[in-house]
């Protein structure tokens, strides 16, 4: 193991304590290299944030400082465990809300220098990226995913831990953005993606008339700032039931998804899966019509449980594993977080808002 920097070769890491703190869920976990989640532990802030219709990073920020140190015994207690036990501390270092990255990160920092532990500073993409490795054993690499949640909205080719080639981005808004902005719109509250969810199920996704941007466009590339605006404007109408505005707005988004995936897959090489992963995989609209598309390709599908779709930071131990299984240095205890963090650096920029990349 790595002692301050030091990988000492021979050594397996077994057991890793995972921290998150990029956006407004506080998290702990212990996961071992047995894909077991030895125990976990998650803080929400929806309270905390629904008068505002969204999230507040200062409130975020001061809920990490105050939850995180609680959740770490409490996850080492539940699990009959003490940080001498863990073979490595890994904690997100970016994207993210800059002040929660930078509570979980130095609490991590802190950890690690107190247990002379090697130190993991994660991106919350790759975590996200390789979470379904985590829960389903038999995927292997390269897989292409559609990695889908509040920030972000892109199509990478996985092709190990640290590795990874963009084929698309969103131009403008995240679809878990879209999923929010319409349930703010409709007066659903905070958090708005299950909320419009549910809301659908009971609505005709046909009823509103609303645009697919990007659909059929040569590029794989993503748009949802019209669909948001569409929406609002049949909202405002008022000639549209609520429940229909949610199930067409959903079908729309789906529409949108399935077109622009499946022209990326034409622009990859081969791949075994069709994986999903982001908060906004936990719809289950969206995994069963990527399921459809990955059946119809002659792909298999992979998605995580719903719990390891959302912010979590058994995705954030596993990932760790995943980099120190694949050979890759712990990280310096002088690391910086950073508010943003691209998975493929080397991709270009696409027009309009392609820095979400």
């Amino acid at each position: 193991m790595r002692r301050q920097g030091r990988i000492v070769p021979g050594i397996v890491p077994r057991i890793v304590l995972g921290i998150e703190s990029s956006c407004d869920e506080t998290a702990a976990a212990l996961v071992d290299a047995d894909r077991r989640i030895l125990a976990q532990a998650i803080a929400s802030q929806d309270q905390d944030h629904a008068p505002y219709g969204g999230v507040v990073p200062e409130i975020a920020a001061r809920a990490h400082a105050e939850r995180l140190a609680p959740q770490i015994a409490q996850v080492l207690a539940e699990a009959g465990l003490t940080l001498a036990d863990c073979d490595a501390v890994a904690a997100t270092a970016g994207p993210g809300l800059i002040g929660g990255v930078m509570v979980g990160l130095v609490t991590a920092k802190a950890l690690a220098m107190a247990g002379d532990k090697p130190l993991l500073a994660i991106n919350h993409l790759e975590a996200h990226a390789l979470s379904p490795r985590l829960a389903d054993a038999s995927l292997e690499f390269p897989y292409a995913l559609l990695l889908v949640s509040g920030g972000h909205c892109q199509i990478l080719r996985v092709e190990g831990p640290g590795r990874y080639r963009r084929f698309a981005t969103t131009i403008d808004d995240a679809l878990g953005e879209a999923f929010d902005k319409t349930a703010k719109i409709l007066g659903l509250g905070y958090p708005g993606g299950p909320a419009v969810e549910r809301l659908a199920a009971t609505g005709d996704p046909t009823a509103v008339p609303l645009p697919r941007p990007l659909l059929g466009s040569a590029e794989p590339h993503f748009s949802f700032a019209g669909l948001k605006s569409a929406v609002l404007r049949a909202h405002q109408s008022g000639a549209h039931r609520a429940e229909d505005i949610a199930a067409s707005f959903q079908q729309a988004a789906l529409d949108c998804l399935l077109d622009r995936t499946a022209r990326a897959l034409g622009a990859m090489e081969p791949v075994t899966a069709l994986v999903v992963a982001g908060g906004v995989a936990a719809n289950r609209a969206v995994r069963g019509a990527l399921e459809g598309l990955a059946a119809s390709r002659g792909l298999a599908f992979s998605a995580p449980p719903p719990a390891l779709c959302t912010d979590n930071a058994a995705m954030v131990a596993w990932a760790g594993l995943e980099r120190l299984a694949a050979g890759l240095a712990a990280d310096p205890l002088d690391v910086a977080a950073r508010p943003r963090w691209p998975l493929d650096p080397a991709a270009e920029a696409v027009r309009g808002a392609g820095y979400k990349a």
